[in-house]
């Protein structure tokens, strides 16, 4: 077995580390989230509160995929990509106190250091496919498409594998036992990476400016801003509003909410993974295929908000279909940046791309745990409608041309 792996050609070795470093990141980062919903709910926390612990998470998720684009074209990605793995420990470290220590203050900090850590990670894995996918080949968007595709949903079907973890865990061991387990899984994967990843992987030959971070491309400049409101357009019902509402108005308990969120994810991953078989958009306009994949998810998501509450069932279905258009969505989405970005300087695109990404998230969060305390779950529900409507629109700004 082991002289099989060293036979691979080096870039599929190299992918299958960065694949494994963040399936493992991951895991742990979907885990951590449903522990914080489910045990601060528990603890008396409203919507609003639970909500704002993400605040950090996010918003510091906005300024490390700006500044570390930057980071991975001078530093290389192998360096930003152990960073993160490192900062997560430390996050979960600091999540190991005693239960009177978990004030408001010490759990957004621990959350700053996560969601730096998660993007930091995501950042480097992303840019790292764009350096490793053969340029030469007759078939390199092809390639290219079906990696970045791979990549990206198997790390969402981890992530949802992570949620019903979490779930499970809060129930088995407690808060603090499960944040100790994840800490110990996390150090072997980080000191593997430090191991065996390439050292200058994605490093720039010519140090960029720390003014460059933004970036000049007016397709990722369009298409950043269509990816904010798609993000945000999930997380506007996903991240609180949901596991709260199934929680308090139907009962379910913490192994079903987290069932199905891990269910939603990893359904979501798995569509991701075969989206460029189910779409065949590689030969497609960019333009035309961003805006209607996006027109589509849209009317689902307004016969969505138009769902009596009360059937549960219908809107679990309705839900999981959501899931598929948005997985095809954000698939082509992360196949068009990593396209659209420059090959010297990767990292800097693809930064700047995800600090939008983060930038929706935060929005939807925050979104999330206003909107169902004020109006319910209906409300987000048309919220994310008017986003993904607005993504839609702002696709029609792309270039037209074959991606």
């Amino acid at each position: 077995m082991q002289a099989r792996v060293k036979a691979l050609p080096f870039e599929v070795r190299q992918y299958m580390l960065i694949t494994g470093n963040y399936w493992a990141f991951t895991i742990t980062d979907g885990a951590l989230r449903m522990l914080v919903v489910m045990y601060f709910h528990q603890l008396g926390y409203s919507p609003l509160q639970i909500a704002m612990l993400f605040l950090f998470y996010e918003a510091f998720g906005v300024v490390t995929n700006l500044v570390g684009g930057w980071l991975g074209a001078r530093l290389g990605l192998n360096r930003t990509m152990n960073v993160g793995l490192g900062l997560q420990i430390i996050a979960l470290a600091m999540l190991m106190v005693p239960a009177g220590m978990l004030t408001v203050v010490w759990v957004m900090a621990a959350q700053a250091l996560s969601g730096i850590a998660k993007d930091l990670n995501k950042m480097s894995a992303k840019s790292a496919v764009k350096v490793l996918v053969p340029k030469d080949s007759a078939n390199a968007n092809s390639s290219l498409y079906r990696w970045v595709a791979m990549l990206t949903g198997s790390k969402n079907a981890l992530k949802g594998l992570g949620f019903f973890i979490g779930g499970v865990l809060l129930t088995l061991i407690g808060f603090r036992g499960a944040v100790i387990v994840m800490a110990v899984m996390l150090g072997a994967v980080l000191l593997v990476s430090l191991w065996r990843l390439k050292a200058d992987l994605g490093r720039q030959k010519v140090k960029p400016k720390f003014s460059e971070i933004f970036s000049k491309s007016r397709a990722i400049n369009v298409l950043s801003a269509a990816r904010f409101c798609l993000f945000a357009s999930r997380d506007v019902w996903f991240v609180v509003a949901l596991p709260v509402f199934l929680y308090d108005q139907h009962g379910w308990t913490h192994w079903t909410v987290g069932g199905l969120l891990a269910a939603w994810i990893i359904g979501y991953g798995g569509v991701q993974t075969q989206a460029p078989k189910l779409t065949r958009l590689i030969k497609g306009d960019a333009r035309a295929l961003t805006a209607g994949w996006a027109a589509a998810l849209a009317v689902l998501a307004v016969l969505l908000a138009m769902l009596p509450l009360a059937q549960v069932g219908w809107l679990v279905v309705g839900l999981l279909a959501f899931g598929v258009l948005f997985a095809i969505n954000s698939s082509w989405h992360s196949y068009l940046i990593v396209h659209y970005a420059r090959a010297d300087g990767v990292s800097m695109d693809v930064g700047f791309y995800y600090m939008a990404n983060a930038m929706g998230r935060l929005v939807g969060t925050l979104l999330s745990g206003w909107l169902y305390m004020a109006y319910g779950l209906s409300a987000c529900l048309w919220v994310s409608a008017a986003l993904v409507a607005a993504s839609s629109a702002m696709a029609l700004a792309l270039p037209r041309q074959t991606a």
